[in-house]
Formats: structure tokens, sequence, C-alpha cells
């Protein structure tokens, strides 16, 4: 570990996966580094329909296609947690729980988190009925009663994918329209036991052991909606700490980058859903990733 690598990418989302394999295409020595197996939030989405050339295709099946092609270009992959980054110098160290790695260049590509409601019951129930992935843990729900509250992209992929096998779907939005696309929305009066709660906010989540219900503020009132699961899908917030008070980010905490990717510290990169963008997908994270690797070859 005391080699010095021209890059480190941190993050094995699509924009690391993809940044590994233009460093593998431009000779780079360079290294991978994930607290978890590569894949990023894609492996957690049922379907994907908006990645050109493989319509309908499973988010784990998407994620297992970048992680075989980034390995069969000779991609070095080293499962660790990074704790902190010395950047201030030419060389950057990076500090994971096993030791450190350095490199001339620094990539950081770890993505986002879910964003919680931060109401009573939140917390109480995670892992008892609260979930923040409906693909990963819908199928525990199988024939109960579920609720998704959110009103973007995910909320409704969430509300589509757990209708197939749930008994009843509650989707609640504190707006009246949807933000989800709309081939997303038209689907939504196709699946009868899909029931929409407009213009209303989560006030808490109930139950003794697991969840038993949802309390909402609704145009006509409070309501008590009985649930046996609630996903939430309220949007996402950068995992940027490594950079916190190094790098610049916005108000909302994401990297600010320029047209290279570059971020306010020389030799420091940021891709992917990290990066303050006005548009977070697979595609556009696999593009930043690619576009931060070349601009190391020609900056």
């Amino acid at each position: 570990m005391s080699d010095i690598y021209d890059l480190l990418i941190i993050g094995g989302g699509p924009a690391g996966l993809t940044a590994a394999i233009y460093a593998s295409r431009a000779g780079l020595r360079y290294l991978m580094l994930d607290k978890g197996y590569p894949g990023g939030q894609v492996a957690n989405t049922d379907m994907v329909d908006n990645y050109p050339g493989l319509p309908g295709i499973s988010g784990i099946d998407l994620a297992g296609k970048l992680l075989e092609h980034a390995e069969n270009m000779g991609m070095e992959l080293v499962m660790d947690e990074v704790t902190d980054l010395d950047v201030g110098d030419e060389i950057k160290t990076v500090h994971t729980l096993g030791g450190e790695y350095r490199a001339h260049n620094l990539l950081l590509c770890t993505g986002a988190s879910p964003r919680k409601l931060g109401v009573p019951g939140e917390e109480a129930f995670r892992g008892r009925g609260v979930s923040y992935c409906a693909t990963c843990d819908g199928a525990f729900f199988r024939g109960k009663k579920t609720v998704v509250i959110g009103g973007g992209d995910t909320a409704l992929q969430d509300a589509l994918y757990l209708s197939a096998f749930c008994e009843s779907v509650t989707l609640v939005h504190r707006r009246d329209a949807f933000r989800g696309n709309d081939q997303l929305q038209k689907k939504l009066p196709q699946h009868q036991n899909i029931h929409l709660e407009m213009s209303s906010t989560a006030l808490a989540i109930e139950g003794t052991d697991r969840v038993s219900g949802v309390r909402l503020s609704t145009p006509s009132g409070e309501k008590l909606i009985p649930a046996d699961g609630v996903f939430i899908a309220v949007g996402t917030i950068p995992n940027s700490a490594l950079l916190r008070g190094k790098a610049d980010t916005n108000e909302g905490g994401y990297v600010i980058t320029d047209q290279y990717r570059r971020t306010s510290i020389q030799g420091v990169y940021a891709a992917g859903d990290v990066r303050d963008t006005v548009l977070r997908q697979i595609l556009t994270a696999a593009a930043d990733g690619a576009i931060a690797v070349q601009s190391m070859l020609e900056l």
C-alpha cells in the first residue's frame, strides 16, 4: 500500500465502474475502493427502462454487467471503507479501515443516500416495517397493505412494483401533482390496488412491535392509513462527508465541479450522484465517470 497510483476511485456505482473501464483503456495504474459490493443504488432498482440499448433490464442485472465489464478490463478492487482524505498535497492520501493508499488523482463516486422524513416512528420502526428500498424489502410484504411516500420517479416505480404482489399500495404525495415522469404516471390507473393520497403529508408512523399504519394530514383532516409496510422515497442526500470543509459544495452538500468534473481541489474529481448536477440518472453518472478520467489525461 506504499505504492503511488495514478488514480484512486472511491465508490463502485455506475460512475465509478465506468471510470474504471476508461482508466483501464487509458493504461492508468488505478485502484477502486468500495465499502460494499459494487453496483451502487442501481443494484436496488427493480427495473431500468431508460438506459440506452438495454430497455427493461433489472437494476441488479445492469449493475452486474457494469461490474463484469470493468473486471474484464482488469479492474483492481479493494473492499474497504474510506474514513478520511488528505488532499492538500500533490500526492493524495486515502485513509481506510484497513490502511492507507496514495495517488496523484482521486475520483469521488460515493453517490447519495435516501432522505428521511423525520417523523415520529420512522427510526423506531426502521427494519420493522419502515424501508427505503422497495426492491430490497418489498417481498416481505406480499399480500399485505403498504404505503409509499413520495412523488418522484422512485416513489412511482416503488408503487408500481409493490402493486404486483401487495394487497394494496397507498401512494402519498405532499403536492397535488407528481414530479415523476409521465409514462410512470400513466401506469398508475392501470393498477386497481394503488390508491392516491394527494396534497397529504405523513405526521407519524404508528405501531407497537411493528408498523400498523401511517397518520396523514390531508385536505379533509387527519387520517390513519392501515399499513404493514411503509416505503419512503422522498429524495436523497449526497454522500459527500469525505470532502466536507475541503472542497466547494452547494447548499445541499453536493460537490461542485466544472465541466471536466474537477472539484475546487487540484487532482480531486467527483462524478455521479454526489456531484452538483441538473440530472441524476445511471446514464449521466456513467458519463461523469468517463469525462473525469478523460479530463485527467488531457488537462
